[in-house]
C-alpha cells in the first residue's frame, strides 16, 4: 500500500476540492486494492468515544446501492454475524461474513442476502488501538470469485494503522471553523419499523446542507436514521447500552453535528424521535480530543477555557504551575492548529 502520508494528502486535497464520499472511496480503494483484491469498498469512522452505535462519516466505492441499504439495516438491526462488537473481542479484530464453515440464524441470514445481490462475501476489519476502536473497513469480493481466506485476513489487518491515520488525518484537515449557516435543531420521527415517518422543516434544511456538503450515497442517509431508531430502542431496554447519540465531524458535514434519538413511547411499537443539530460542547468535545489526539490533563484546561477561566484561574482550578498551564495551552494549539485561545474556543463552541 502506498504510504499514509501519500495517500492522506490525496484525500485531503480532494476533501477541499468537494471530492464526494464516493470519490474518496475509490482513492482509498485504489491504495489498498494491490494489498487485498476487492471489487468494492466501505471505510468506515468513528471515534472511542463513540461506542458502538451507528457510524459518525463513511466512505464507500463499489457498493450497489439496494445491497448497501439492506446490509447497513442488517447491522443496526443486530441481524449480521460480525457486528462490531463481537470483532472487537477478537486478537484479530477480523471476520468475513457469507463464507461457508458457521451456520448460525444471522450467518444464514447474511449469505441468502449476498446470494440475492450476486455478492460472494465481505471481508471486515476494524480498526483499533490501545485508545479505542477508530472505524471498520469492508471489502467486498464478488460471487464467483475467490473467497476471501485467512491470509487476506493478515494482510488487511497489517493496514490498520495506515487506515486510522488517514482516517484521523481527514478528519483534523478540515478548517476549525466552519463558514456555514447555523440552523435550529431539526426532528425526524421515525416509525417501529424503522421509517421516517415525520420531519419538521428544520430536519429538511438540514438534509438539504449536508447532503449538498458530504455528496454521501443516498442509501446510507436513509439507513442511517434506521439505526438511530434501533440504538434508541435498544438503549430504552438497556440502559447499559450505549445511547443514541452521533456525533460528525466538520470534514464530512461543513460543521461538527450531532445526532440523538430517544423513544417517544414504547420502546418496542412506538415512534423515536431523533433531533439533528450543531454539536453542542458537551456532545463534540469528547469525540473532538480523541480526533486531535488531547490527553486527558489537555481536556481538563480546554473545559476551564469553554467556561471562561483565565490561566492564572486554570492554574488554581488545576492545582498547577502557570508554566504547566501555558504549556498545555500550546500543546492544545499545535495539535488543533488553533492560532490562539478564541479560535479554539470558536472551533469547540460553535
Amino acid at each position: 500500500m502506498r504510504s499514509a502520508d501519500r495517500l492522506l494528502r490525496d484525500l485531503t486535497v480532494a476533501a477541499r476540492q468537494g471530492a464526494s464520499s464516493g470519490e474518496l472511496g475509490e482513492a482509498v480503494s485504489r491504495a489498498v486494492a494491490p494489498v487485498v483484491a476487492h471489487d468494492a469498498l466501505r471505510l468506515v469512522g468513528t471515534s472511542p468515544a463513540a461506542g458502538f452505535g451507528p457510524a459518525s462519516f463513511s466512505f464507500w466505492h463499489g457498493y450497489e446501492p439496494d445491497f448497501g441499504r439492506a446490509l447497513m439495516r442488517n447491522c443496526y438491526l443486530g441481524n449480521d454475524p460480525c457486528l462490531v462488537e463481537d470483532l472487537v473481542l477478537r486478537p484479530v479484530p477480523a471476520g468475513v461474513v457469507g463464507g461457508r464453515g458457521r451456520d448460525g440464524q444471522r450467518d444464514r441470514l447474511a449469505r441468502r442476502l449476498f446470494a440475492h445481490h450476486g455478492v460472494g462475501g465481505e471481508l471486515r476489519l476494524v480498526l483499533r488501538d490501545h485508545v479505542g476502536v477508530w472505524g471498520t473497513l469492508g471489502l467486498l469480493r464478488a460471487q464467483g470469485g475467490r473467497p476471501f481466506d485467512g491470509d487476506d485476513v493478515a494482510r488487511a489487518a497489517r493496514l490498520g494503522p495506515t487506515l486510522m491515520a488517514v482516517l484521523r488525518g481527514y478528519v483534523t484537515s478540515a478548517p476549525l471553523t466552519s463558514p456555514l449557516p447555523t440552523l435550529s435543531p431539526g426532528v425526524l420521527v421515525v416509525g417501529p419499523d424503522h421509517l421516517i415517518r415525520a420531519a419538521t422543516p428544520e430536519a429538511h434544511r438540514w438534509r438539504d446542507q449536508l447532503q449538498d456538503h458530504q455528496r454521501a450515497p443516498g442509501f446510507t442517509g436513509e439507513v442511517f436514521f434506521a439505526g438511530m431508531s434501533a440504538q434508541a430502542r435498544k438503549h430504552a431496554r438497556d440502559p447499559r447500552a450505549q445511547p443514541a447519540l452521533v456525533v460528525g465531524p466538520a470534514a464530512s458535514y461543513g460543521r461538527w453535528i450531532a445526532c440523538h434519538g430517544q423513544p417517544l413511547g414504547d420502546a418496542t411499537t412506538g415512534d423515536v424521535a431523533v433531533v439533528i443539530q450543531a454539536a453542542t460542547v458537551e456532545q463534540r468535545l469528547p469525540s473532538f480530543c480523541d480526533w486531535y489526539g488531547i490527553t486527558a490533563r489537555e481536556r481538563q484546561v480546554m473545559a476551564f477555557l469553554c467556561d471562561g477561566s483565565a490561566p492564572k484561574q486554570i492554574a488554581r482550578g488545576l492545582d498547577l504551575s502557570l508554566h504547566t498551564v501555558n504549556g498545555h495551552l500550546r500543546a492544545l494549539f499545535r495539535k488543533t492548529g488553533a492560532s490562539g485561545r478564541d479560535e479554539l474556543l470558536v472551533a469547540v463552541t460553535g
